[in-house]
């Protein structure tokens, strides 16, 4: 056999992404899919309307390779707003194929063969991959659970000479943790000592629970100055499937970022930037209202499993709560997923497979998805009352 027919692995232990296996057995079993993170419920009738309109005007060709910047301008002036980071749109502003993309050239763009990052297990699946393709060492460290706090002195314990990146996600994924300002604080004085590089992995920025406020690294100068910061329309528009993100960064590194961004997908398509870039503009509203919209899902979704067997502890941010199944079953949670999907029609995420090693998670639970209709969850919470 031709030794070329079948390339050596640079991945070799990774498979298909626990989302795309749980809802294609979702799917496959006429389930409901509280697994991965979408909503059942379309965007806003006014971004649609934008955007076909933009498409319908001629608006198809390439744009910039930055992005358009109506989008780029509008962005700023929401940082400004939510913030108070006046980025230049021009030298500090990179639109992406979604969030997934601007992590791949955040990384890309600082860590190179034997650089350390450090990771926060449970960890989004994305980031390790990405780390070793690039010659790089992920430094696993879990947080603590079950309410899933950061341990500083042991992050501080980790670093070494060769510690390129911290990898911050906040709200976070799969947890629902969110920093709080002692968080911001242990981390100023941590990069004051050490220099490393931040991603703040911020896609949930607007679903921030109970009146807390999101801590944007963009908000503090030290921050800011060593930090990517990223986001995603997808998650904050209910439009996952457009794929749209974006990267704030100083210059230096919106440049590195960018030299990774032109050859990984160059630009993001036309009317899609158009259209957002007018909602953005004229709705602001959407994402001032969105915490309220989501904590009225997390709390109707938390009352209907007040009957249940689970043990539940509402979420701080994102649209996902984590449902501990401790009193109710001894298996893996990702035997028990599989199982709860085909027998039970619900399908949820098992957290395991966000830590480097399954067998360190001690807490006991699985991922749900409240970004539905009230149906979906009370049909789901009935489920889940039952078991």
């Amino acid at each position: 056999m031709n030794s070329l027919a079948k390339p050596v692995s640079k991945l070799p232990d990774v498979g298909t992404t626990i989302f795309t296996v749980m809802s294609a057995l979702a799917n496959e079993q006429g389930a409901l899919n509280l697994s991965q993170g979408f909503p059942d419920f379309d965007g806003p009738e006014a971004l649609l309307q934008a955007v076909n309109s933009h498409m319908r005007n001629g608006q198809n060709q390439y744009p910039p390779m930055a992005g358009v910047a109506a989008l780029r301008q509008a962005i700023a002036a929401k940082v400004l707003d939510l913030y108070g980071l006046a980025c230049d749109f021009d030298t500090e502003l990179t639109v992406t194929a979604g969030a997934t993309e601007a992590l791949f050239c955040a990384i890309t763009a600082v860590v190179h063969a034997g650089d350390e990052v450090i990771v926060l297990d449970p960890a989004y699946d994305s980031y390790d991959p990405v780390i070793r393709l690039q010659g790089g060492v992920p430094v696993h460290i879990p947080l603590q659970a079950p309410q899933y706090r950061i341990d500083w002195d042991r992050i501080e314990a980790a670093i070494t000479a060769n510690t390129r990146l911290l990898i911050l996600n906040s709200p976070h994924n799969p947890t629902g943790m969110v920093m709080d300002e002692d968080d911001i604080a242990a981390l100023s004085a941590l990069c004051a000592k050490n220099d490393i590089y931040l991603i703040g992995d911020e896609v949930y920025e607007h679903m921030v629970f109970d009146h807390a406020q999101h801590l944007s690294l963009c908000a503090y100068e030290d921050l800011y100055a060593r930090s990517f910061v990223i986001s995603s329309f997808g998650k904050t528009y209910h439009v996952t499937g457009w794929k749209v993100g974006y990267c704030i960064a100083p210059p230096a590194l919106t440049t590195e970022f960018r030299r990774v961004h032109q050859y990984v997908t160059f630009t993001v398509n036309t009317p899609v930037q158009l259209g957002i870039a007018e909602f953005l503009q004229h709705h602001p509203e959407h994402h001032q209202r969105l915490p309220g919209f989501y904590q009225t899902k997390r709390d109707l979704f938390c009352e209907l499993l007040k009957g249940s067997r689970f043990t539940v502890s509402p979420s701080q941010g994102t649209y996902f709560q984590l449902l501990g199944f401790a009193a109710i079953s001894a298996e893996s949670d990702t035997a028990l997923a599989r199982r709860w999907t085909c027998e039970q029609g619900i399908a949820s995420i098992p957290i395991s497979v966000f830590y480097q090693n399954p067998d360190t998670c001690r807490h006991r639970a699985l991922r749900f998805c409240f970004a539905k209709d009230d149906d979906t969850l009370a049909k789901a919470a009935d489920i889940l009352c039952r078991l």
